[in-house]
């Protein structure tokens, strides 16, 4: 066997340096194998761009076997150097974060991961070109221009309704463990305006949740025909649960599958002491990530209409409750977006608690942001790949990596697969402190 060509150890040694450089959170061998294995076939492609159109492609394609021999070498040493700093690295975090160090069976798992997908990438990549080769440049594009109508036209439709379908089955799931609630101080019991399947699998999952002091309200898409409709009967819900009788009533924006954090609406239960009225309304089905990239405006226009049909309800009323705002991830992100600034929100709300708003970014005047250091979502934005992101205001849960150029947007990306997948208090989770952090007026 000859040695491999020195860009070809090039492009492996590089793409697995900076798969193996350190990110957030620990990550599984199936995420650690999957990244390796993109990044070397990246690789595979820029060195082989790269050997086309410069002089190096002399020394990349051709030079003997002792030539070859060093850059493997050299390419060798940089990934056992790699893996040696990846395990250390892999341990600190979860040492931080009460998890398990790594297994045996890790970077055996990780490497098998890598070499499949390198070789899928790459073997297709192959393919693609040696029926461009045998077709012709003409044929080729009008092949490709079929390819990209087609799927236009007829792959993502499809691909889009079957989403739909997707998340509107999970939505209307019925969970045998949650049980409607019996008293009237929470939607979906039998005197509510609001039934029990029309709140979705994550409205019921809220209202039926403990302790049992609270009010809870919350409208489901399926609870009134448009978002006008759902803002009114959110507010008569709030009338007929004796939420306006509460000295305290909190606008929960929920995430973009209509979920509310448990260990938020406990903690608001606490720092209350029962005394508290929550009020939320779905504006998707969809998971956040796709609702931020697709659907944002519908959480943020939400979230406007509910808070200023609460204002115009309040308004005038002499002994009415204190008016709070509580937000998560896009929840923050819209929560935010009700006010047109700083002074507007200090004037409007008596306290806010924004957890793990997106890129940091929300309006901060008697509000409190709760952002863990190993929050991917607390540090993502296009800007990271050029300069280092703003960790003003996080708390500092686990070690953290040092930012570099490009690389650190690559980690912190593959990072928010994983942001869910820690113990609370880590990465994208937060805890009771979510309601029990809450300001006074």
């Amino acid at each position: 066997m000859r040695v491999p060509r020195a860009g070809v150890s090039v492009a492996v040694a590089v793409g697995v340096v900076v798969s193996l450089a350190p990110g957030l959170l620990p990550r599984t061998a199936t995420a650690q194998g999957l990244l390796t294995g993109v990044l070397v076939a990246v690789m595979f492609a820029v060195v082989g761009g790269v050997r086309k159109v410069s002089a190096w492609g002399r020394f990349a394609g051709g030079g003997g076997d002792s030539r070859r021999g060093v850059v493997a070498g050299l390419g060798v040493v940089a990934i056992g150097v790699s893996v040696g700093h990846a395990q250390h690295w892999q341990n600190s975090l979860r040492a931080a974060m009460g998890m398990p160090d790594v297994g045996l069976w890790y970077w055996p798992g990780c490497a098998v991961g890598a070499v499949v997908v390198a070789g899928l990438l790459v073997g297709t990549a192959r393919g693609i070109g040696w029926v461009w080769r045998r077709l012709g440049a003409a044929r080729g594009i009008g092949l490709a221009v079929v390819g990209v109508v087609a799927a236009q036209f007829v792959l993502v439709p499809t691909v889009t309704q079957w989403r739909h379908s997707a998340y509107a089955a999970a939505n209307a799931a019925m969970d045998p463990g949650v049980v409607q609630p019996v008293s009237s101080a929470r939607s979906g019991s039998s005197v509510s305006a609001v039934s029990w399947p029309s709140l979705g699998a994550e409205g019921r999952k809220f209202v039926a949740g403990a302790p049992n002091r609270s009010v809870r309200v919350y409208v489901g898409l399926e609870s009134a025909p448009d978002p006008n409709a759902r803002v009114e009967l959110a507010i008569r819900e709030l009338e007929r649960s004796g939420g306006l009788d509460r000295d305290n009533l909190v606008v929960v924006v929920p995430t973009g599958s209509g979920w509310i954090d448990a260990r938020a609406a406990a903690g608001l239960d606490e720092r209350f002491g029962g005394d508290v009225a929550l009020v939320g309304l779905q504006y998707s089905e969809a998971p956040s990530w796709a609702t931020f990239l697709f659907g944002r405006r519908a959480a943020e226009a939400s979230a406007r209409a509910l808070f200023a049909a609460v204002e115009r309800r309040l308004a005038g009323v002499r002994d009415r409750p204190k008016v709070y705002l509580y937000g998560q991830s896009l929840g923050a992100a819209a929560g935010s977006d009700v006010f047109s600034g700083e002074d507007d929100q200090a004037r409007r709300v008596c306290a806010a608690v924004w957890a793990g708003p997106p890129a940091n970014r929300v309006h901060r005047a008697h509000a409190t942001v709760l952002a863990n250091s190993s929050d991917p979502v607390v540090r993502w934005s296009p800007g990271l790949l050029w300069h280092a992101p703003d960790l003003g205001g996080t708390r500092r849960d686990a070690p953290l990596p040092r930012w570099l150029p490009v690389i650190g947007f690559v980690q912190t990306s593959v990072d928010l697969l994983g942001a869910l997948g820690v113990p609370p208090g880590h990465g994208h989770r937060y805890g009771t402190d979510q309601g029990t952090a809450m300001g006074y007026c």
